[in-house]
């Protein structure tokens, strides 16, 4: 598996159609509707984008959409690419290389009782074939918030996802590090204990890594800190950022951990917030960085430009996505460029 930082064929996505995607209202679907669309046209000034659009929502995306945006129609029950997508590899080396699409098994997040999958299940499958790339099927409930990697083999992945009963029963460290070497190549995989508080919950994911930690290069992660001890995910961040800085990459040298603050903003309407700068997509030239309209962004998208050199960084404002239990990261997937 490629570092999202390689260059990029197109990034994948799938509109919001789920009913609480969509929200209670007119205005509720249409703030989901604009929102996704801000992320879609953001990209497409950089690669091509992919949206799969269930039928019932064909003229309301036409109306958002960048006219560059390709649009495949398919039925779904919710929005998130990065989690029902395929995870892309490349296969072979030199002239030999293909693209491979990893397809995990997808059951709602680990069977939430609010979740739907019957359509969600299936949705990798568009990309896989639309992109000609070799079908990997995995026995493993896994998704692509689940997991990343540095490109080289070492990957971030934490325990109460891939070891959560409702995921993989009965599933072992082992036997989790064995599928992903199968499937992408890992040659180390570092396990994080846990997610932020907020997804940790009923409405989360049981802890995804990609709203807590990423790589920006070989060796560099960048981490969720949350600086405000009246907020839980403060011990969490102590906790992730000292596991870290104690850790190694697959060839045995030390990370360089680097610090990405967390706004200002502690709660919203439901609780404790897990905004998250680390939740961002990165794309030939460009961060699609999140923004929440907090006195912090600035400091982080200063963060981000320093961790990403030669891209431009391009906000979008998140707290829509995040309001429906998620970032930009979660909504999009990179396809890898085979050939060099």
């Amino acid at each position: 598996m490629p570092a999202e930082t390689a260059a990029h064929d197109a990034a994948w996505m799938a509109w919001p159609s789920g009913s609480y995607t969509l929200g209670d209202t007119p205005a509720e679907a249409d703030e989901a509707r604009r929102t996704w669309a801000a992320v879609a046209n953001a990209i497409v000034d950089f690669e091509p984008v992919h949206m799969l659009v269930p039928p019932s929502e064909r003229a309301a995306a036409a109306r958002f959409l960048d006219e560059r945006v390709t649009v495949h129609e398919q039925l779904l029950d919710d929005a998130w690419y990065r989690d029902i997508g395929p995870t892309f590899v490349v296969q072979g080396e030199g002239s030999d290389r293909r693209l491979g699409a990893v397809n995990w098994v997808f059951n709602g997040w680990g069977q939430q009782d609010w979740a739907s999958w019957e359509h969600d299940a299936v949705a990798s499958l568009v990309a896989t074939e639309a992109t000609g790339a070799a079908r990997i099927d995995s026995p493993m409930v896994n998704e692509g918030g689940g997991i990343h990697t540095d490109g080289a083999g070492t990957l971030l992945v934490t325990e109460t996802v891939q070891l959560d009963p409702g995921r993989n029963p009965g599933w072992t460290k082992a036997d989790v590090e064995a599928e992903l070497t199968r499937t992408l190549g890992a040659r180390k995989v570092i396990w994080l204990p846990r997610g932020l508080t907020r997804d940790s919950e009923r409405f989360g994911t049981r802890g995804h890594v990609d709203i807590v930690a990423t790589f920006a290069d070989r060796g560099v992660v960048l981490v969720h800190d949350q600086r405000d001890p009246a907020h839980p995910d403060h011990a969490v961040s102590r906790e992730l950022i000292a596991l870290l800085e104690a850790e190694t990459d697959a060839d045995g040298k030390p990370l360089h951990v680097v610090r990405l603050p967390a706004p200002a903003t502690l709660r919203d309407d439901e609780g404790w917030v897990d905004y998250s700068y680390v939740n961002h997509f990165v794309c030939n030239g460009a961060v699609i960085a999140c923004s929440f309209a907090d006195p912090v962004d600035e400091e982080a998208l200063a963060v981000l430009a320093d961790a990403y050199p030669g891209r431009r960084i391009v906000p979008v404002d998140a707290r829509p996505i995040f309001a429906r239990g998620g970032g930009i990261h979660c909504i999009t997937q990179q396809q890898p460029r085979v050939q060099p």
